[in-house]
């Protein structure tokens, strides 16, 4: 997808509207800024920045929407991020408790010699296979896959609880593609992501989204919805950058997602779990991770903040956070889309828009492709 502009239309007070200041609406808001384009970005939320905002508690850059560490192998969405606020290296090395059990994440040796004792990449090969579930045919469910591919100890310990807490269903009721794989890593490494390029923004993500957005004309606490015909009329172009469905008023019926609960808590200690992320692999604890914003930027404060995430049904009013791909919701979005690709004066993109989970540096490198 491409967006191109034609020449201004007088009858239109801006070039461009841009229904949504997340990420994927900033990038595109700041190149057609750049371009001379007059642009308005409205959202309904309170705030600029999308999910990846961020709220000061005394020195102390809480993430609201859950944990988000910047990740990219893509030196030009590096560099483009860089211009407008300096990132400090960080690595992301999540932990799991299970029933008080600690182990590292990602599955690597460090994981298997804490499962089982190991110490050498054979030892804990031949452990999996030992353990392996061993079948003649495609797996039937999440539950066969998984133990197909890792076994019953690292399924029942890490995968079984939280899975089935971050979808609402036995690991036996959800399909197989959601595990295609699990990478396991045979050497000492907890080094969550593989990329080149890692590291927070000091100070939080603000001063990012403030950056894309210098010179923009922005309307907070603006609902599209509830004036769509007079923001239509506004604007030569529309970039609709939430649920697709919606913006069809669900004509074909209504697409699925997972939505999360955060409850915060500040606490009066140095440190609580020693680490950014802890996930609670275990089924009867009722959140699936705690997050310890501290360690995204420790500045040495007296205090720390945590936040506990509980998944959720999602139902409409609640924050859509997870698209549930399976066959009935990818062909009900196939209508949508071509519907939205019919269009002329409005364009879509972004992690609602296309119905799809999308991390950082992936939603800034399909904005700056689109423009």
């Amino acid at each position: 997808m491409h967006f191109e502009f034609c020449i201004l239309n007088s009858a239109f007070k801006y070039d461009l509207l841009v229904v949504g200041a997340g990420l994927y609406g900033a990038v595109v808001a700041y190149r057609a800024h750049k371009a001379g384009k007059r642009v308005l970005v409205i959202d309904r939320r309170s705030h600029t920045g999308g999910n990846c905002y961020c709220e000061e508690n005394k020195g102390i850059f809480v993430h609201k929407y859950g944990a988000h560490i910047f990740h990219t192998s893509n030196k030009e969405v590096w560099d483009f991020v860089n211009q407008f606020v300096e990132f400090k290296p960080f690595i992301h090395s999540p932990l799991a408790n299970y029933k008080g059990e600690i182990y590292p994440l990602p599955f690597n040796l460090n994981t298997f010699d804490a499962l089982w004792g190991v110490k050498s990449a054979e030892e804990a090969k031949a452990k999996i296979e030992e353990q392996r579930l061993h079948i003649d045919h495609e797996p039937a469910n999440l539950e066969e896959q998984a133990l197909s591919l890792v076994g019953k100890d690292i399924f029942e310990k890490l995968i079984k609880g939280y899975t089935e807490k971050q979808w609402g269903r036995s690991c036996e009721e959800l399909p197989a593609w959601i595990i295609r794989r699990l990478p396991l890593r045979f050497e000492r490494n907890n080094n969550y992501f593989n990329d080149t390029y890692q590291g927070i923004p000091v100070g939080g993500y603000n001063p990012l989204i403030e950056g894309l957005l210098e010179g923009v004309e922005v309307r907070l606490d603006t609902d599209y919805f509830d004036h769509r015909e007079e923001f239509d009329a506004m604007a030569e172009k529309v970039l609709y950058t939430g649920e697709l469905d919606r913006f069809y008023n669900y004509r074909f019926g209504k697409l699925e997602y997972r939505s999360l609960r955060f409850e915060e808590e500040q606490l009066s200690q140095k440190d609580f779990q020693g680490a950014a992320v802890v996930n609670y692999t275990d089924r009867e604890t009722p959140f699936t991770r705690i997050i310890e914003h501290k360690h995204f930027e420790d500045r040495g404060m007296d205090h720390t903040v945590i936040t506990r995430e509980y998944p959720m049904e999602w139902s409409e009013g609640a924050e859509p956070y997870y698209p549930i791909n399976d066959e009935r919701n990818t062909a009900l979005y196939a209508k949508y889309r071509a519907l939205a690709d019919a269009e002329t004066k409005y364009l879509f993109g972004g992690r609602l828009a296309d119905y799809k989970y999308y991390d950082m540096h992936q939603v800034i490198e399909k904005a700056l492709k689109s423009f």
